[in-house]
């Protein structure tokens, strides 16, 4: 597809942090963001809660808090930290704390954490500035996490989805992506943000993680997901109209349903001792 969830669209792709109109645009429909939005593998939670040293989480551009919620289920305590007041006031109605700020210029007060995790949003933060700060908030041993998911749909779904549109939205400079995008470009993305982290020097060596899952989607629940990503959230309601139309035709053409083929990619690393 030639979206991703969160990405970025009136912004260089080597520069999405300052795509600042797309990454707060997530919020104008949070609880179908929240009901739409897949959770994080059970396996990638449990260790990065079994390789830090503690139960305190902070989560970086938390959202509606998808992640922060696992992460409370698997007994960490979680603060939220989310530039968008509507997702941080729906995540605080489920039981997250969430301070409304940028990570960049949020202030931690001489607060300290066990882990660092970002579900699908670093690319938000400024590469420049961001691991730099989570190792300043992190405790020595704490692990910073920096993970999000990969998901093409097949091409009988991709393929009318970009036609579609590139119909409804011909100026988008999304349209210049092929309908569906090899896995080693994301790979090689987690890999350049291993680098960001080994060059501030503050943690050991980093590590990239991948889990493999798939998730099964009807139509409805397929069409009530696509509205939540970045290439959609923006357009007017006629042009997001006429997609879905082509994509519920496409999956109707399936039979109603099809299998989506996850990739959970990671890119983690534990803050080093201190001198």
């Amino acid at each position: 597809m030639p979206i991703l969830p969160r990405e970025q669209s009136e912004a260089s792709p080597a520069e999405p942090h300052k795509a600042r109109r797309t990454a707060e645009s997530f919020g104008l429909d949070a609880q179908r963001y929240d009901q739409a939005r897949p959770g994080y593998p059970e396996a990638l939670v449990a260790r990065i809660v079994a390789g830090s040293p503690g139960p305190d989480v902070l989560d970086v551009g938390c959202g509606t808090g998808i992640a922060a919620r696992q992460f409370q289920a698997a007994g960490c305590t979680v603060l939220g930290v989310e530039p968008d007041a509507r997702m941080a006031d729906f995540a605080r109605a489920r039981g997250l704390q969430v301070e409304v700020a940028a990570f960049e210029t949020w202030q931690s007060a001489g607060r300290t954490f066990d882990a660092v995790i970002a579900a699908q949003s670093w690319h938000w933060v400024d590469p420049a500035t961001g691991a730099l700060k989570a190792a300043r908030v992190l405790r020595p041993g704490g692990r910073l996490a920096i993970f999000g998911h990969v998901y093409e749909p097949p091409a009988e779904v991709a393929e009318p989805f970009a036609a579609a549109y590139r119909r409804a939205a011909p100026d988008s400079p999304l349209n210049s992506q092929p309908a569906r995008r090899p896995l080693d470009l994301y790979q090689a993305a987690y890999a350049k943000v291993a680098d960001q982290i080994r060059e501030t020097e503050q943690f050991n060596d980093p590590e990239q993680w991948r889990f493999d899952w798939e998730q099964s989607y009807t139509r409805d629940q397929w069409l009530d997901l696509l509205p939540t990503t970045g290439g959609l959230t923006q357009l007017r309601p006629d042009q997001l109209a006429e997609i879905l139309d082509a994509v519920g035709e496409a999956i109707d053409s399936l039979g109603g349903r099809f299998t989506m083929n996850y990739t959970t990619l990671a890119a983690t690393a534990v803050r080093a001792d201190a001198a």
